[in-house]
């Protein structure tokens, strides 16, 4: 690797002040885990690094409020999050995601903020989060917004962050009586990158679906929500000509990425496959 500058700025504020939004050489760090891989391989050579290893404790906790919501700082470890009680009881979806997702080495050093921020489509986190309506605050020097996680991402490894905004904390909505469902399939290794990603929140009335969020990545360039297929199962009840319909609507509306990972061919029979698993295990499961 080329030598760079390294910064250690002790608070959120400063390390957005460090950041350039005209070099795109100088970079935020949190965990490291795809950044150092991404050097190693020559794909990106910093100038500087800024790392958020030492800024405000906050930015590393987990919360759950009143009303049942989480609240994630972006330097929560994907270990932390894993282990944490209180998410397993409000959020159980999110354990049983965090427990498939690459190794406990990685985990134990990867961060919320970085697994959102870096755009990669195969990561676990961005599908499920943005299935459950989760929002995350971004600070930048022009100030504070607010962006859904569905609308993060705008092509592959292409985010809507500016070069100085860093995501602080994500919100995300109680789950209340609602029921989560996020499946994943892997060519190789139970641990490797997915070929697809899915994730399902939804609520179910009297037996039918209703209020369905889809998302799905992997499979596709970016994070991308089925609508359409959300539609379609409003009121879905279990009948198979609904759900072909809402798998046909799926393939019809997604752009596929072919990989090593599988073919476009291969992707689209994935998804077929993983939306009617994902949409019978709703059904059939307590909320969650």
């Amino acid at each position: 690797m080329t030598p760079f500058a390294w910064d250690e700025p002790k608070s959120l504020r400063q390390a957005v002040v460090a950041l350039d939004p005209d070099d795109a050489s100088v970079r935020p760090i949190a965990g490291g885990t795809a950044l150092m891989l991404m050097m190693k391989t020559g794909v990106f050579a910093p100038t500087r690094l800024v790392s958020l290893a030492n800024i405000e404790p906050r930015y590393s906790e987990i919360r759950i409020n009143r009303s049942g919501g989480l609240r994630l700082g972006a330097m929560v470890s994907l270990s932390a999050l894993e282990q944490s009680a209180e998410v397993a009881k409000a959020f159980p979806v999110i354990t049983r995601a965090l427990r498939t997702l690459s190794n406990v080495r990685v985990r134990n050093v990867a961060r919320v903020g970085g697994a959102l921020a870096h755009g990669d489509p195969h990561m676990d986190l961005p599908p499920l989060l943005a299935a459950l309506g989760a929002r995350a605050k971004v600070v930048g020097k022009s100030g504070t917004r607010e962006v859904a996680i569905e609308e993060l991402y705008i092509g592959y490894y292409e985010t809507v962050l500016n070069r100085d905004e860093l995501i602080a904390e994500v919100d995300v909505p109680p789950l209340k009586r609602a029921r989560a469902v996020y499946m994943k399939c892997t060519s190789r290794s139970a641990d490797d990158w997915p070929a697809l990603n899915i994730a399902l929140r939804c609520e179910v009335i009297r037996g039918a679906i209703s209020s369905a969020r889809i998302v799905i990545s992997a499979a596709t360039e970016k994070v991308t929500r089925l609508t359409e297929s959300e539609k379609i199962l409003e009121g879905f009840a279990g009948d198979d000509a609904t759900l072909a319909s809402a798998a046909d609507a799926a393939v019809a509306g997604v752009s596929f990425l072919s990989d090593t990972h599988g073919t476009t061919a291969y992707k689209k029979e994935l998804l077929r496959v993983y939306l009617a698993r994902a949409v019978k295990e709703a059904l059939r499961k307590p909320a969650s």
